[in-house]
């Protein structure tokens, strides 16, 4: 999901950039008196020369991450946050320089915002996707001699052998990573007159509609099964051979069975499917709400 940063955000950056190169480095002796004061007097000002010495390595650790298309600025006040929880975490008693201790919060604050906003598809969530995702294009380029296109099988192997994870993952991840995010507003066809959103309207029932269609079908199924309870056995017969069979009778076909005329099977499936519709209609008025007269309160 590439963006494009303003000439002002650029002018800013650099000159954050110049200001961060230009702190002074710490001596070991200097940062380890500045860790104690942190930590035993909580001095803040110590904890903030600490940070601005260090600033130069968020720059660092940021600069590796620009490949991905998100704001400079974004990647290095993300990689400050990190910056910042290891400056307030660190020991200086442990023997080693915050330096070391920092990279790691800095890196993964930077990779942790650069999985979150990359795309608008949730990416890595898995430790061994994380490795896959910041490790697929630098292992492609070196495998497959820098080739735009997909990796062939063979190639797919040896990376997920590399990164120990499966060729499925290898195979999902680099089907993600092959394409940006589009925009719903970019426009199409010759005259560009058409959006990509257009062409997603569903012009089906809608999710409400649908559950309403069935739950208004389930109802009337459950009146109609109570209405054939109702009903003479002969008339019941009659409905459920001439309207609710896969292979409907005829009349004269069940007259033979029923021992009367074809007449006489019309005449009753009339008078059953108007019990069956005054049923029906009864149910259904019962279930509307009642209607609140003059001066009536609802």
């Amino acid at each position: 999901m590439a963006v494009t940063e303003s000439t002002e955000l650029r002018k800013s950056n650099s000159k954050f950039v110049r200001r961060a190169l230009a702190a002074p480095m710490l001596s070991r002796e200097r940062e380890l008196d500045l860790g104690r004061r942190w930590v035993n007097q909580r001095d803040e000002s110590a904890l903030h020369e600490m940070v601005a010495s260090y600033t130069r390595l968020v720059v660092s650790q940021a600069s590796r991450f620009r490949g991905y298309g998100l704001p400079f600025g974004d990647l290095v006040q993300e990689g400050n946050v990190g910056l910042m929880e290891a400056a307030t975490r660190f020991d200086p008693e442990r023997g080693f320089r915050l330096s070391t201790y920092a990279s790691w919060w800095i890196r993964a604050s930077i990779q942790d915002y650069v999985l979150r906003n990359w795309s608008v598809v949730r990416l890595g969530t898995t430790a061994a996707e994380k490795t896959l995702f910041f490790n697929l294009r630098r292992l492609r380029a070196r495998i497959a001699a820098a080739s735009a296109g997909y990796m062939n099988q063979e190639q797919r192997d040896q990376v997920a052998d590399e990164l120990r994870v499966k060729v499925a993952t290898v195979e999902a991840m680099e089907g993600r990573m092959s394409g940006s995010d589009q925009s719903l507003n970019a426009s199409i066809g010759e005259e560009g007159d058409q959006e990509w959103q257009d062409l997603l309207e569903d012009d089906g029932p809608s999710p409400e509609t649908i559950a309403i269609t069935r739950r208004d079908g389930s109802t009337r199924s459950r009146w109609l099964a109570v209405a054939m309870g109702q009903l003479p056995a002969r008339e019941a017969r009659i409905i459920q051979e001439r309207h609710l069979s896969e292979d409907a009778s005829t009349l004269e076909s069940l007259g033979r069975r029923l021992g009367i005329s074809k007449e006489r099977v019309r005449q009753l499936e009339r008078r059953a499917l108007d019990r069956l519709q005054r049923h029906v209609a009864d149910q259904s008025m019962r279930r509307r709400p009642a209607t609140a007269g003059p001066g009536q309160a609802f």
